[in-house]
């Protein structure tokens, strides 16, 4: 069956993510977004994650026996995080160390071995990797969102420090959104992180009811249009 890359795209930014979709990978939601730049930098560090180990279970998985493979995966994805840490550390040095042991918790973080299991497994190596990328594109953008307005609420900035955790060339993205701004403090305490991410599930869940109500009422359009005709 022909691969449609728009729907793994779609899948991993939208229908399926794993924060707002499929509430998966809610410890580390939860614990590093308390800024944009936090929840921006875990998210590309286990999209680089996911995009290595779809790669390297979808190009090696004919020689991976069934019996095994769980062991094997949780290998390759042991392999892939530490490969990952240690870039970090030498040329992130100040996100690793914001970061701190989440990083190397996203060996057990249950996205990475459920895509390997669910879809790597059974494609080929091109697709992997763009589900690994889409995958890895919306627990990024799930992370930055929550991020962005716990941060926007509890300080009145938006991507601070990002000069220094991600390098010199994220400066831009620094700004003072209120001015003169006391805070919220609660936002930036885990209450809330559940807080926020309880508004945005709703706030996606009443889109996709919508859409689907659209859908509906076109489904009914079509047919009573033909008739008319």
């Amino acid at each position: 069956m022909a691969v449609s890359y728009r729907d793994i795209v779609k899948a991993g930014v939208w229908e399926q993510n794993a924060v707002l979709g499929q509430m998966l990978s809610l410890c580390p939601t939860m614990a590093v977004t308390s800024g944009a730049t936090n929840g921006l930098g875990m998210g590309l560090a286990t999209m680089t994650v996911l995009a290595l180990t779809n790669l390297l279970v979808a190009g090696l998985r004919s020689f991976i026996t069934p019996e095994v493979r769980i062991p094997a995966f949780v290998l390759i994805i042991a392999t892939v995080v530490t490969l990952v840490e240690m870039s970090l550390n030498a040329w992130l040095h100040e996100l690793y160390k914001v970061l701190g042991l989440f990083v190397p918790l996203i060996v057990v973080n249950c996205l990475i071995l459920g895509r390997a299991e669910s879809f790597a497994s059974k494609q080929p190596v091109l697709p992997s990797i763009v589900d690994g990328l889409a995958m890895g594109a919306g627990f990024s953008l799930a992370l930055t969102l929550i991020g962005a307005i716990r941060e926007i609420l509890g300080s009145g900035t938006l991507f601070a420090n990002a000069s220094v955790m991600l390098g010199p060339a994220f400066s831009f993205l620094e700004m003072k959104v209120i001015p003169d701004y006391q805070g919220m403090l609660v936002m930036i305490l885990p209450p809330g992180g559940f807080l926020t991410v309880g508004f945005l599930l709703a706030g996606k869940r009443a889109l996709e009811a919508r859409a689907g109500k659209r859908r509906a009422a076109a489904a009914l359009d079509g047919p009573a249009c033909h008739a008319v005709d």
